[in-house]
């Protein structure tokens, strides 16, 4: 699972001013960004995470809202940022207009060129789990809706047997750069090259499938393996997963948010479940043999002699899973005792029997606190 702190992402202290932060996401975007790493697969999941955090911590009222409720406050699940986000983009932006490739003079693949511009949109889907599911952990096949590789022409855009071509007007960059002179000196303005659309390559005979585009709209089947121990709101990134790039570019990622199905007898804290169960006056005086859910089943619990209502009961390594980790919580059982609010005569003439029972009857208190004897002093 990704790091969820923005602060430990940018390596920054929660009091850090404004230039603290910004130096620090410039120093890590630069160190992860995809094309001065193209061995290492995940330099571009970390500086989509440097990205993320810059973006929120960046922004005085999404900073103020994430230190007050974390990742929930900043809208949407779990505070995921939506697919709109593009941390090339922000890239870009921070380095006025210049991507990596302009910086170094190169011809990178990343904001400065044809992947940042064509590269298929993340998808972000919810997916409900059961508190049994959540347990344990579960694998799931689920069907996506997104933009698919064009089978006909294996995403190149062009019409099988016919090939692609460098685009003349950017030379294979995706984008263009126009000079303009202004009172205050020569100005550059980037922007996404009209003629390819961003994709960095000319198709003279476009497939009559996708029409050019590389990529089609259906349903695909995607595979994922649930930890034991996520919670609601916890996100899992597939990587290549969302849309299909434009003319054989880049996938974008598939966010899987977790959501928790609500339970017909537990209720959720943390690791450990908790159950309530009611049991009737004669049970807790007797003791009595309840029989009682668990995640695996139901089993009989042993209610105790002259158990009080609301005391709980701890059946051990009955909970989830830890995230993670070795162990799992516990099942806690809330017992209650049941008060019928209508009685027969009969029962009635029981129970006035036993009014004058000392055993049935609270204990009058015999050492009472520092402040009743105050109170009593006073008073008295």
């Amino acid at each position: 699972m990704a790091n969820n702190d923005f602060y430990e992402i940018l390596g920054v202290q929660r009091n850090a001013d404004a230039d603290t932060i910004k130096k620090a996401y410039r120093k890590l975007a630069m160190k992860y960004h995809p094309d001065r790493n193209k061995e290492d697969a995940n330099a571009e999941e970390k500086f989509k995470e440097v990205g993320e955090a810059y973006n929120v911590l960046s922004n005085p009222d999404k900073r103020s809202k994430y230190d007050r409720f974390g990742k929930a406050g900043l809208g949407g699940a779990g505070g995921y940022q939506s697919a709109d986000f593009d941390p090339f983009d922000l890239f870009k932006d921070f380095m006025g207009g210049f991507g990596f490739g302009d910086i170094f003079g190169g011809m990178g693949t990343g904001s400065g060129g044809r992947r940042d511009r064509s590269r298929g949109g993340d998808l972000q889907i919810k997916l409900p789990l059961t508190l049994e599911e959540i347990a344990e952990g579960v694998e799931k096949k689920l069907r996506v809706l997104r933009n698919n590789e064009c089978t006909s022409c294996n995403g190149s855009g062009a019409e099988p047997g016919t090939q692609t071509s460098t685009c003349r007007a950017c030379n294979g960059r995706g984008e263009v750069r126009q000079v303009t002179r202004t009172f205050i000196g020569q100005m550059a303005t980037i922007t996404t090259c009209p003629t390819c659309q961003g994709a960095g390559v000319r198709v003279d005979h476009p497939c009559s499938t996708c029409h050019g585009e590389g990529r089609t709209r259906g349903e695909s089947p995607v595979n994922i393996e649930i930890p034991a121990g996520v919670q609601d709101g916890n996100y899992i990134n597939l990587r290549g997963e969302g849309h299909a790039g434009k003319k054989d570019a880049q996938s974008g990622d598939l966010i899987v948010v977790i959501t928790e199905k609500e339970h017909d007898y537990f209720e959720r804290h943390g690791d450990d479940i908790l159950l309530d169960e009611s049991i009737s006056i004669p049970q807790a005086i007797l003791g009595a043999q309840s029989e009682i859910p668990t995640l695996d089943g139901k089993i009989m619990l042993d209610i105790p002699a002259g158990i009080q209502s609301g005391k709980i009961l701890r059946l051990r390594g009955k909970g989830i899973r830890h995230l993670n980790a070795s162990g799992r919580g516990d099942q806690l059982v809330r017992v209650t005792v049941w008060i019928p609010g209508k009685i027969n005569d009969d029962e009635k003439k029981i129970f006035e029997k036993l009014l004058d029972s000392d055993q049935l009857n609270p204990p009058e208190l015999k050492n009472k606190s520092f402040f009743r004897k105050v109170k009593d002093a006073i008073f008295s």
